[in-house]
């Protein structure tokens, strides 16, 4: 070979090398066999051959594909040829075809498990200014979601009934636990858009177990509930809600605290449809609360203690919720 055609070899190869190195297609690879991660990750693993695209490489490719401007199957598969051929592997084919299937063949545990795990630790590497009052605060919101309109989807998360059949997506709500600290999510809940004990309400009771005792649930007024409340209290877990609009507040009532700032007792409601006659009956017959109204906002927190816990610091407590939903940077 002359030496123009080393050269341009030489060339070819580092410019493979340089668009490998910025791909970092599963750098994500790593993360999954850590000595931390290694043995959930192995024994999570589905039976599988030594293809292509094995579960660990699929699944980190396909967290490098979410987080990428350009979120294409494509650019996931082009990312991974370069790194195989930086790497002096074999050539691949950049069809996507392969890829896509693999991601299909990753299991739902999997995902969630290794989610839960990598959150916690997370959670735990929190410095202690990060937390509020040296407690951990935990975020509950959710959301609604489309799927792919395969059979399988709408069997399990029908499409609404607004929309005529085979004309609409399979919807699902998720409903998610997280660190409001690291933003890291803890736990989720998935289930249909609709139907009964399908709300949002309902998926939260099975997130109630992985709260502790000394945590602090802050959440918007969708949760504001009596029995949600009273669970958590339970649990040893303080809450900080906003207080649904459409119910009456008066301030006038009950044990004052200063402006805008008083204790109420609320009686137990009636049992919902959702809850047994055996549930309603271990439930607290009334519970004690603090409503605060700051702004155009009523608060609700179990934090009752006014010269502990101020109205300002629970204006700004509940303010910062918006920095994990919209803008982590300000954490």
């Amino acid at each position: 070979m002359d030496r123009n055609a080393q050269s341009a070899l030489h060339q070819r190869r580092r410019s493979i090398g340089r668009r490998a190195r910025s791909t970092e297609a599963v750098e994500f690879f790593n993360v999954l066999t850590s000595p931390q991660l290694l043995q959930m990750t192995e024994a999570l693993l589905p039976e599988h051959r030594e293809r292509l695209y094995p579960p660990t490489v699929t699944l980190s490719m396909f967290m490098r594909q979410v987080l990428e401007a350009d979120g294409s199957c494509q650019k996931a598969v082009n990312g991974w040829a370069a790194q195989r051929a930086a790497d002096g592997l074999s050539a691949c084919s950049v069809r996507t075809g392969g890829y896509c299937r693999a991601r299909q063949r990753l299991p739902l545990e999997m995902v969630s498990a290794l989610t839960r795990q990598t959150g916690s630790m997370l959670s735990q590497k929190a410095r202690a200014q990060w937390l509020w009052r040296g407690r951990a605060v935990k975020l509950v919101d959710g959301t609604g979601l489309s799927m792919p309109d395969t059979p399988e989807n709408q069997a399990v998360y029908p499409q609404p009934s607004t929309q005529a059949p085979k004309v609409g997506f399979p919807l699902t709500r998720l409903v998610m636990v997280i660190c409001l600290a690291t933003g890291a999510a803890l736990d989720a809940a998935i289930g249909p858009h609709s139907g009964k004990g399908s709300g949002e309400l309902g998926l939260v009771r099975g997130l109630v177990e992985g709260v502790r005792p000394g945590d602090v649930m802050l959440a918007d007024a969708l949760y504001c509930n009596y029995f949600l409340i009273a669970s958590l209290m339970a649990a040893g877990v303080d809450v900080l809600f906003e207080k649904n609009g459409s119910r009456i507040t008066d301030l006038r009532r009950g044990q004052s605290q200063g402006t805008r700032d008083h204790i109420v007792r609320r009686p137990k409601p009636a049992r919902p449809q959702w809850m047994t006659p055996e549930q309603h009956a271990r439930a607290s017959d009334e519970i004690t609360l603090r409503e605060v109204k700051v702004a155009h906002k009523v608060l609700v927190t179990t934090m009752a203690d006014h010269r502990q816990v101020s109205k300002a610091d629970l204006s700004a407590l509940y303010a910062r919720r918006w920095n994990v939903e919209l803008d982590l940077r300000n954490l």
